[in-house]
């Protein structure tokens, strides 16, 4: 006798099959969505935390250093230390500044990997047979 699986499937059978497949392919999109957003969450808490230790290590020793330049020369030239570190500062910010933009710009796409799968699912749907 004839198994179920070498029997013939017919036309409802056929639409089964590619409902099936349908759903699986989705299924598989949203896990890999999944473990994209999961990463992406990880990597803006590791970003943050890491740009908060960043700015306030730094701000700290700005302002010791800026406060002991000053002091030094508080006899001798006060306003030209101040105005030199008001300089080096705003020079220092401007270059961070394009500095987050190139970065920004030139950073991956989120979800990059499940828009790659869905084009290729679409060149699949396209491709004449």
């Amino acid at each position: 006798m004839d198994s179920p699986a070498s029997a013939p499937l017919g036309f409802m059978g056929i639409l089964r099959m590619l409902g099936d497949s349908l759903v699986e392919s989705i299924q598989d999109r949203v896990r890999l969505l999944g473990v994209e957003l999961q990463e992406e969450k990880y990597r803006l808490i590791q970003t943050f935390f890491w740009i908060s230790a960043v700015v306030f290590t730094a701000m700290m020793t700005a302002l010791l250093a800026s406060a002991t330049l000053v002091y030094c020369l508080w006899q001798t030239a006060p306003l030209a230390a101040l105005g030199g570190l008001t300089l080096f500062y705003s020079i220092s910010l401007t270059a961070a500044i394009f500095r987050l933009r190139y970065f920004v710009a030139h950073h991956s796409q989120p979800f990059a990997a499940t828009l790659e799968e869905l084009e290729e699912d679409r060149a699949c749907i396209r491709k004449p047979s």
